[in-house]
């Protein structure tokens, strides 16, 4: 991703959930809900490499161009989806919050590889047990009794 003489590989693995991590996105509607994020990235000139998720949560791997914050990027992706599935007749919002993760370019294929794969991913380990692992892999510093309250 190039701007004018500036040259950067921002590639950022987000993380997020339905509100109450309640299982709120119908598996009818995950692939197309999948193609939809990606549309919105792409307006937003973000780099879609990886986008996948289940009932309850969403993973995205992104490359995200030199103009645009990381929370920015997620807030728009997050309030434009919530407002798509909202018009398929669904009571839907996201929970509050995200993690968002930097991905070495090195690594960006088993990251795309393990997003893909959340389907079998989720019978091993629930989301709640994946994000903590993602936290702590990462050495994202949380506190276990505040992580998933309201």
């Amino acid at each position: 991703m190039t701007q004018s003489h500036t040259y950067i590989a921002n590639f950022v693995h987000y993380v997020f959930s339905t509100k109450e991590r309640k299982n709120t996105i119908p598996k009818h509607l995950q692939e197309t809900l999948w193609a939809y994020l990606t549309g919105i990235a792409n307006n937003l000139h973000l780099k879609t490499l990886a986008v996948g998720g289940t009932s309850n949560h969403i993973h995205m791997l992104l490359g995200l161009p030199p103009t645009m914050p990381v929370a920015e990027a997620v807030q728009k992706l997050k309030a434009n989806s919530s407002r798509w599935l909202g018009q398929q007749v669904i009571s839907f919002q996201w929970q509050e919050g995200y993690g968002a993760f930097s991905v070495s370019p090195s690594l960006l294929t088993t990251v795309q590889k393990y997003i893909r794969n959340q389907e079998e991913h989720h019978r091993k380990r629930n989301f709640e047990e994946e994000f903590r692992a993602l936290l702590e892999k990462s050495g994202v510093a949380f506190e276990v009794e505040k992580l998933f309250a309201a």
